[in-house]
């Protein structure tokens, strides 16, 4: 008879609350998770998907009998190798974290000392727990390295963090989770902050990790194209409760419930290319700079166009050069060669010799809406700022355009007495869009505003910014690494590798074969909707190394 599967996590009915406290209002428990149930078999990978407050991270964590930030586990089982681990005392807990369960944290920086070598803080937890000697470990750190495609694996150890790059990082947190031999590793969001370029090295690295230890592992993501490329089952998440549950190939091709088959078909926008012949809103030529203290350059004499009323996305890697240029075109960083013209007239290199008109008419919307606005500021009054600066606009004449501005994104003025603080992600990064809006902007830069976003309300925001496009006849130039986004919203597309812009024109035009090297790379590296996507493209780049 075969051999009955070893199950390493079992889930039954969990709760999860925690006390929110309203500004102005009496505090109130809210349940984060409830009733969630499954069952994880050992070298076997469960995804977690779902937008942000869906509990996936909750859950996560719960795997650990760990709630972060006053959460409390109030219902329910965890049995960890059939040990219910919510009984554990302390001390249990402690001997259980890091020897039979551990964590791979989404931001790799955030993780490591940059004080320590990598080696050092990859074998910490397993020396700390007994569970090999000094030697020991470090061969089992080596070989990790190696399993996990890191450069040099003998000697990458011996570096500190900041000498090595984010996807080296992760693969790297990635061994020192696997390096106690545990029977279950949480990865959350491990590729959320990487590159199309580098996240999929990473996802095939992490594949091949687990297949080659054995273990047990969830995997949380808000990205169903990536989820599907490393999990053998996927639960859909939404409000705290299971949506749907099922195998890769159901969830994917028959999804059974209306939230499932949102997310299966988002980034769907059909967005026609807009024809050329549209005087320029934006010329930059030859543009060269570099910062500060530095020797070398990190845009190289760039030129590119953006008519008005069009969209421009600028791609590339980190590194690559999108955000300085973002830089340079708003005066944040002024050119050490070359010229911008803004509307008809060169702009000053730098942001304090520009006029309020050019100030008024350049606007940008950031990456990270909550660091984009003072949390103790009320909707209205953020909005309201650029309304009271460029056009004087006080008292009810200031909120009357406030208030339809709200109207405008979507939100309606029952938001504009709201603080960041009672708004979700979306609706943060609206305001963001409103407050650009108010100045009555001709150009918008729009750098990497949906990438902290889940998919559905990343959707959303490009649906509004098109919308908003149509009504406003506002350029953009949209700065990301997401080609999905690209091919959603743009009319032209410029590529950007070390600097310089290797690749330009419009959409249908960059995005048509042959292509370079670096964009044949790019565009092969977004995650597909469909089952064996990641192990087709790594047998692809393989055959290729091998002939050249």
């Amino acid at each position: 008879m075969p051999k009955p599967p070893e199950i390493v996590l079992k889930v039954q009915g969990l709760r999860i609350e925690a006390t929110s406290y309203p500004p102005g209002e009496a505090p109130r428990e809210v349940v984060l998770v409830q009733d969630v149930s499954f069952a994880l078999e050992k070298g076997k990978v469960l995804g977690l998907i779902g937008e942000s407050g869906a509990g996936k991270s909750t859950i996560g964590l719960a795997s650990m009998a760990y709630g972060r930030g006053g959460v409390r586990i109030t219902g329910g089982q965890v049995w960890l190798k059939g040990r219910d681990i919510l009984q554990g005392r302390a001390r249990d807990l402690r001997d259980l974290r890091g020897r039979q369960v551990t964590y791979v944290a989404q931001s790799a920086a955030a993780a490591f000392n940059p004080a320590r070598q990598l080696m050092e803080q990859v074998i910490e937890t397993t020396l700390s727990h007994g569970l090999a000697t000094r030697a020991e470990a470090e061969a089992r750190a080596v070989a990790l390295f190696t399993r996990l495609g890191l450069p040099n694996p003998e000697s990458i150890g011996k570096r500190y963090p900041h000498q090595v790059s984010g996807g080296q990082l992760q693969r790297v947190m990635t061994a020192m989770a696997l390096c106690p031999q545990p029977d279950l590793v949480v990865f959350d969001e491990p590729t959320t902050a990487l590159d199309v370029t580098t996240q999929i090295e990473v996802l095939a690295a992490i594949k091949e990790a687990i297949h080659l230890t054995g273990v047990a592992a969830l995997y949380i993501t808000h990205d169903l194209a990536v989820v599907a490329q490393v999990s053998d089952d996927i639960m859909v998440l939404r409000g705290g409760r299971m949506v749907e549950y099922g195998t890769v190939q159901q969830i994917i091709e028959e999804p059974r419930e209306e939230y499932t088959r949102a997310l299966v078909s988002v980034r769907s926008i059909d967005h026609a290319e807009k024809a050329d012949g549209a005087a320029a809103v934006l010329s930059v030529a030859n543009v060269t700079a570099r910062y500060r203290g530095t020797k070398f350059d990190v845009l190289k004499t760039v030129t590119l166009d953006l008519p008005a009323g069009q969209t421009l996305a600028v791609v590339g890697e980190s590194g690559s050069g999108k955000s300085t240029l973002a830089r340079v075109i708003t005066g944040l960083l002024p050119a050490a060669k070359g010229r911008i013209t803004f509307s008809g007239r060169v702009l000053a290199p730098a942001l304090a010799d520009r006029s309020k008109d050019d100030l008024r008419e350049l606007q940008m919307i950031y990456q990270m809406a909550d660091v984009a606005m003072n949390p103790r500021q009320t909707v209205g009054t953020i909005i309201g700022r650029p309304l009271e600066f460029y056009f004087g606009l006080k008292g009810e004449a200031k909120r009357a355009r406030v208030q339809d501005l709200l109207e405008q994104i979507e939100m309606g003025r029952g938001f504009i007495d709201r603080y960041p603080a009672e708004l979700s992600g979306g609706q943060k990064q609206r305001v963001c869009i409103a407050r650009a809006l108010a100045a009555k902007p001709r150009l918008i830069i729009c750098d990497e505003v949906t990438s902290a976003l889940d998919p559905l309300v990343a959707d959303g925001i490009l649906k509004l910014l098109l919308n908003l496009q149509a009504q406003e006849g506002v350029a953009y130039l949209f700065i990301t690494h997401d080609l999905a986004t690209v091919r959603a919203i743009a009319d032209r597309i410029a590529v950007m590798y070390r600097g310089e812009v290797v690749r330009y024109g419009p959409k249908s035009q960059v995005l048509a074969p042959p292509f370079d090297d670096y964009t044949d790379l790019l565009l092969s590296s977004v995650p597909e909707m469909q089952l064996g996507w990641l192990e087709n493209v790594i047998a692809t780049r393989k055959m290729h190394s091998a002939g050249n």
